[in-house]
């Protein structure tokens, strides 16, 4: 495993575990905020609050958080990084079709959470797919550069999860399966793009 999929890894496992935190304070009762959450694990509150800034999208998150696959699970028996990456985008694409109210909700809170004078940090969202994407691509040399690679997730990560499911639902107004058939292409074109037609 690369320096870099190393990190990707660690920051999922520090997310993960502040999350489960959080979990944890619902189920006993317990008044949920970022520091009780992150200390459930011993982690500092200055670490965790680079991860979470708002308790109420914590605990908005933890709810979601429970049906997310690990990326094991989405990549079992996928042979090619291509197939992989193209894996976690449908993956999240389903999962925000399947869980669609909560989404939606989730999404309302980022952005009700927004500050337009910029003297609060942006909230940021979940990112596990930037992970998974990570992860993937450091799986094997498929001969992209770094910011070849960074552009090919940022493009990957548009086209996926909440922010496809709204556009294409609500914006175009095709159902879930037009829907679904669509983030497939796109991922085919990004993955062409970046990695070559396959043969």
């Amino acid at each position: 495993m690369s320096r870099h999929s190393g990190r990707s890894a660690q920051k999922e496992r520090t997310r993960k575990a502040i999350l489960d935190g959080a979990r944890t304070l619902l189920t006993e009762g317990k008044p949920v905020t970022v520091a009780a959450a992150a200390e459930k694990h011993n982690i500092s509150k200055a670490t965790a609050y680079r991860y979470f800034s708002d308790p109420a999208l914590l605990v908005a998150e933890a709810g979601l958080d429970i049906s997310v696959a690990s990326y094991d699970e989405i990549v079992a028996d996928v042979p090619s990084v291509r197939e992989k990456l193209k894996a976690i985008s449908l993956y999240f694409f389903d999962l925000a079709i399947d869980n669609e109210a909560g989404f939606r909700q989730f999404v309302g809170m980022t952005l009700a959470a927004w500050n337009p004078d910029g003297t609060q940090s942006p909230v940021r969202r979940g990112a596990r797919r930037i992970l998974m994407y990570e992860r993937a691509l450091a799986s094997d040399d498929l001969g992209l550069t770094g910011p070849e690679q960074e552009k090919l997730i940022h493009a990957l990560s548009t086209a996926t999860g909440t922010e496809a499911m709204i556009a294409l639902l609500d914006v175009a107004n095709v159902n879930h399966a037009t829907a679904r058939e669509t983030v497939s292409e796109i991922a085919d074109a990004l993955l062409d793009r970046y990695l070559g037609r396959e043969t």
